[in-house]
C-alpha cells in the first residue's frame, strides 16, 4: 500500500509538470527558429561612496641647491650669539605657536645691523623638526624674508645654517661641503672667515643682477 500510494503522487506530478521538465533526458527539446533569450535589464550600480584611493605618485626628486640658490633666497644673513629664547604659545592675536630668539649681531652681510639685538620669530613645528638654537651658540644664518606672519626659517633648512667658532671663522659641515663643491670659492674648504662668505655673496648678486639687466 505504501509503495502503491508514492505511485500515485509520482504520477500525479508529472502530469501537472510543464511539458520541458516532464520530458527524459533522452528527449530532446525542439524550440521554434525565431525563439530568444529574454535579456534581463542592466541595473546601475550606485556610486561607491567609498572609492579606493589612487595610489600616491613618488615624490619628485628635489633640486640640489648650491650657494647661489641659498644666497639669492634669503632676505637676511648674519652672523651672532643667541642672547635669549623665548616661546610664545598661540592667543588670540597669534593664531599658532611660535619661538622667538634673540641673536646679537656680529657680523652683518644682508638684512642686519652689527651690534644689534635681532629676535627672528619662528613657527613652534620648525623648532620641533630640528631648527632649535641654545643660548650661547654662535652661528651663521641664511634667513627666508618674513612672511605675513612674521615668521621666518632657516633656507634650505640645515644648509643655511653654520656654526662659527671660537676665531671667528664659519665651519662647513659634510652638508655643506656636498652642496657647495662647485662653488669656487667655498668648494672644499671646512672653515671660511665671514668677509669670504661676504665676497661670495656679493657676487652671486652681481651675477643675479647681470643676468636681470640682459
Amino acid at each position: 500500500m505504501r509503495g502503491s500510494g508514492w505511485t500515485r503522487l509520482l504520477a500525479i506530478s508529472l502530469v501537472f509538470l510543464p511539458p520541458p521538465l516532464a520530458l527524459s533526458q533522452s528527449d530532446r527539446l525542439h524550440l521554434p527558429s525565431d525563439f530568444t533569450m529574454p535579456i534581463s535589464p542592466r541595473i546601475a550600480l550606485p556610486p561607491d561612496p567609498n572609492p579606493p584611493t589612487a595610489l600616491p605618485r613618488p615624490s619628485p626628486v628635489p633640486t640640489p641647491i648650491g650657494f647661489p640658490q641659498l644666497a639669492r633666497a634669503a632676505g637676511t644673513i648674519f652672523s651672532g650669539t643667541v642672547t635669549a629664547i623665548t616661546r610664545r604659545p598661540a592667543n588670540r592675536g597669534q593664531a599658532i605657536e611660535t619661538v622667538a630668539i634673540t641673536f646679537h649681531v656680529e657680523q652683518s652681510i644682508r638684512g642686519a645691523t652689527p651690534g644689534e639685538d635681532l629676535t627672528i620669530s619662528q613657527w613652534m613645528g620648525m623648532w620641533s623638526s630640528g631648527q632649535r638654537y641654545r643660548v650661547g651658540e654662535r652661528v651663521l644664518l641664511f634667513l627666508y624674508p618674513p612672511s605675513k606672519l612674521g615668521l621666518t626659517s632657516l633656507v634650505g633648512g640645515g644648509l643655511g645654517r653654520f656654526a662659527v667658532d671660537p676665531a671667528g671663522r664659519v665651519l662647513l659641515n659634510a652638508q655643506h661641503l656636498s652642496a657647495f663643491r662647485s662653488d669656487p670659492m667655498l668648494s672644499g674648504k671646512s672653515h671660511i672667515r665671514v668677509s669670504d662668505f661676504t665676497s661670495a655673496v656679493h657676487r652671486v648678486s652681481e651675477k643675479t643682477n647681470e643676468e636681470e639687466s640682459q
